[in-house]
């Protein structure tokens, strides 16, 4: 590798590091409770799941149109905008709003128990864990602070590359996972970075990529339905969008979707207005039956006024992989053992960016160029470094 390759390499890993590195010891210190929200949910009494653990599946239970009309009568004047269903209990979530399109903090979102028709209640307000979910996903900003986030998120891409790109050549006399511990604190740390660094490369890249598809969730949603769902639903341009007064039965519409779509659990449906269907349209979104494919979403839109099916076919790639990153990012595949791996490498990573920093404090330039001279010449003689 030529001096200037190793020198450009050194730059980019330089800036690529030092730029995101405040936001990214942020986003691990958030990341570890959300991790485990799940576990956190159920300590402190907010997990309805495990409460009501051991009932139906979301496909039995007490009519859906039933549910609906007992949501909208604790929220008079509202309009439904989503229903949700679990896959362990018979827990339904019904999220209503103002408006077809409210806001996200427009809505509320309502908890119900299918087996007897309970109206559980408002899912709590504010908390520990939202706090730390939305400075996690957007800084308090929206959706210029998740684009910016997703930046930060490239650029720890980056550095990962550039990272592995330097490391064969600036370590390739030692022995992989030699700690000098005789050396100075700069040193040792330097070995700790490296060790660390590329012992987790992998789970880095993952998460750190993932991150970034999160971060452009929502444009991404928009190009979906602006284009692909615009497709399926070309009849209905140019029509005004249907009053919620005109919607149809729920149980209709649920039986026309799963004759379209068998042996798949519904996950949640989209209410006409709202950016996860059309004007027209519930969107009924089953989920895959493994545990990989559970989050592999496939709409069936169905007419919100006639219950008839307009079209179903699998979203694009990459929304589907907007939905695998989601629970990737957050180890919420594999159950406690997996998130405990997931907690430990995101631990090392905290250590990996702090000893990056202290590398910086501690920079000598003259003794950097003089070993990427050592390198460079070493190369062109055909010696190893």
């Amino acid at each position: 590798m030529k001096r200037s390759t190793i020198k450009t390499w050194f730059l980019v890993h330089k800036w690529s590091s030092l730029i995101p590195t405040v936001f990214l010891l942020m986003l691990c210190i958030t990341g570890l409770p959300l991790i485990f929200h799940d576990e956190i949910d159920a300590m402190v009494g907010e997990d309805y799941d495990a409460i009501l653990d051991g009932g139906p599946s979301a496909e039995r239970g007490r009519p859906l149109d039933e549910m609906l009309d007992r949501a909208l009568a604790e929220r008079p004047g509202e309009v439904p905008l989503f229903v949700a269903f679990s896959q362990e209990s018979p827990l339904l979530t019904v999220t209503t709003g103002p408006t077809p399109d409210a806001d996200g903090s427009e809505m509320t979102l309502l908890f119900l128990d299918r087996s007897t028709g309970e109206v559980l209640g408002p899912a709590p307000s504010g908390g520990f864990m939202e706090f730390i979910l939305q400075l996690h996903t957007d800084l308090f900003l929206g959706l210029p602070g998740m684009l910016f986030l997703g930046v930060m998120g490239g650029l720890f891409v980056v550095a990962l590359i550039s990272g592995v790109v330097l490391y064969a050549p600036f370590m390739r006399r030692l022995p992989f996972g030699t700690l000098r511990k005789g050396r100075s604190d700069r040193v040792k740390n330097l070995d700790r970075h490296n060790l660390l660094g590329i012992v987790a490369f992998g789970w880095m890249l993952v998460v750190g990529a993932t991150g970034v598809i999160n971060a452009f969730a929502d444009p991404l949603v928009d190009n979906w339905r602006s284009g692909e769902l615009a497709e399926m639903t070309a009849q209905y341009a140019g029509e005004e969008p249907l009053d919620p007064a005109s919607y149809g039965s729920l149980d209709a519409a649920m039986t026309a979707a799963q004759s379209a779509l068998p042996g798949r659990s519904p996950q949640f449906i989209g209410f006409p207005g709202g950016d996860w269907s059309t004007g027209h349209h519930y969107a009924v979104f089953f989920q895959g039956d493994r545990p990989l494919t559970q989050h592999l979403l496939t709409p069936a839109l169905i007419d919100a006024r006639s219950a008839e099916l307009t079209d179903a076919r699998a979203m694009p790639a990459i929304n589907q992989a907007l939905m695998m990153s989601k629970p990737l990012h957050f180890g919420d595949y594999g159950g406690l053992p997996l998130k405990l791996i997931w907690a430990a490498l995101t631990l090392a990573t905290i250590w990996v960016l702090w000893t990056g920093i202290l590398l910086w404090a501690r920079r000598s330039p003259a003794r950097i160029e003089r070993r990427i001279d050592e390198i460079a010449s070493g190369a062109a003689r055909g010696v190893p470094a």
